[in-house]
């Protein structure tokens, strides 16, 4: 076998996975995904994609698709959860459109995942694999070699880490740990028809408080209503699941407003989501070996930005596989030297909004508060360098 006849391999089928199989196809490749479940699949519930995602999703021929199964709310709104005061509005209609070029959507993970997936399964290029633990990546002259929890070997000509927060690929880079920040989350769905009429439905929702908040929104094109409720254990313990139960989530939210307790009357208590992320690191490619999405730049979800980055990373990514060919050494340190910056910054910022947003300060408190309501709902300014982001491929989709 030559190395031109060999596949590239992604580690990896979620989000981020799929979308570097579609970005490698993209530019020729032969690709193979290889996922370590029985079948691909997400778990989770609702997603949200802001338009530097839209416009990736366009690039890779899937936003059509999307669009069936998708919810376009028209504000994001921050309130109060003890008042319902609204605090903040940013309005997602035509000026939002208009400026940075696509839509802001919500949808279940789920129908996003299985999106890509049906891309990749009808590109002839890409081959997809279940049931692979991959425990190691080696690099040597007759290519790039990874090995299964049975000892089975796959040589690619190169390897896309895209294998999420617990990443083990991620080893051959940095040897930190991720870090837990002591909040958890609630996730579930419900039947609209069990939300009270007072939830509006074309907003996207976020309850405010110290230490806590809920988001709320429609998806599966209004067929169900996401909820996650968010809080701050005071009982963390490390290596253990008995922090963050359901019991101290009720006394948590005690007091708010009746909207919020009624939501959590339909919040899934069996599963509980710690969160996490890691710190920004200054390297993630070796030889033909880099590193994508969580696997790369985990980050905590305030900016709602983790798959939206993913997909910045595969489309960047595209760009320079054809750029530099078969030369993927020089195609992942270009990759890299743009997205390292772009990713290390979301993940900071979105560290920050988490300690604003969750802010105990009462002075803190009335400052952000009094400073979010001098913003009009149209004003795009300190969303710009998040939403307008360059390198990404230019075009318009209208809805």
């Amino acid at each position: 076998m030559t190395n031109q006849e060999k596949e590239v391999l992604v580690i990896g089928g979620g989000i981020g996975g799929v979308a570097a199989a579609l970005a490698s196809a993209e530019a020729g490749h032969k690709t193979k995904i290889l996922e370590q479940a029985p079948q691909f699949g997400e778990i989770g519930a609702g997603i949200q994609m802001g338009p530097n995602a839209m416009a990736v999703l366009e690039r890779f021929g899937v936003a059509g698709e999307i669009a069936k199964v998708a919810v376009f709310p028209k504000r994001l709104v921050l309130k109060d959860v003890y008042t319902a005061k609204e605090l903040a509005v940013l309005d997602l209609g035509d000026e939002f459109k208009e400026k940075y070029g696509f839509p802001y959507i919500v949808l279940h993970r789920s129908d996003l995942h299985r999106v890509l997936v049906e891309a990749a399964r009808k590109n002839p290029l890409i081959s997809l694999v279940n049931n692979q633990v991959i425990e190691t990546v080696e690099e040597d002259t007759s290519g790039v070699t990874v090995t299964n929890q049975r000892g089975e070997r796959f040589i690619g000509k190169a390897v896309i880490g895209a294998d999420g927060l617990w990443s083990k690929t991620r080893k051959y880079f940095s040897d930190d740990e991720a870090i837990c920040s002591h909040y958890v989350a609630y996730r579930g769905t419900v039947p609209i028809e069990e939300i009270s009429s007072d939830a509006n439905m074309d907003d996207v929702i976020m309850w405010i408080g110290p230490n806590l908040h809920v988001v709320q929104y429609p998806v599966r094109k209004g067929e169900l209503y996401n909820q996650v409720v968010v809080f701050k254990s005071q009982n963390y313990k490390p290596d253990s699941n008995d922090w963050g139960t359901p019991e101290e989530m009720d006394k948590v939210f005690e007091g708010c407003h009746p909207l919020v307790e009624n939501a959590l009357s339909f919040i899934q208590r069996q599963i509980r989501w710690p969160m996490y992320d890691r710190l920004p690191i200054a390297n993630w490619t070796k030889g033909n070996f880099t590193l994508l999405g969580d696997a790369a730049h985990p980050m905590l979800q305030y900016l709602a930005q983790g798959g939206c980055q993913a997909l910045e990373d595969a489309s960047y990514l595209a760009d320079m596989l054809q750029l530099y060919g078969e030369n993927f050494e020089q195609a992942f340190l270009a990759y890299q030297e743009e997205r390292i910056p772009r990713t290390a910054k979301v993940q900071r910022s979105a560290r920050a909004w988490g300690e604003i947003i969750h802010t105990e300060d009462p002075v803190s408190i009335l400052l952000r508060d009094t400073l979010l309501e001098q913003k009009e709902a149209k004003e795009f300014e300190m969303i710009d360098w998040l939403y307008g982001y360059k390198k990404l491929p230019a075009g318009k989709v209208s809805k």
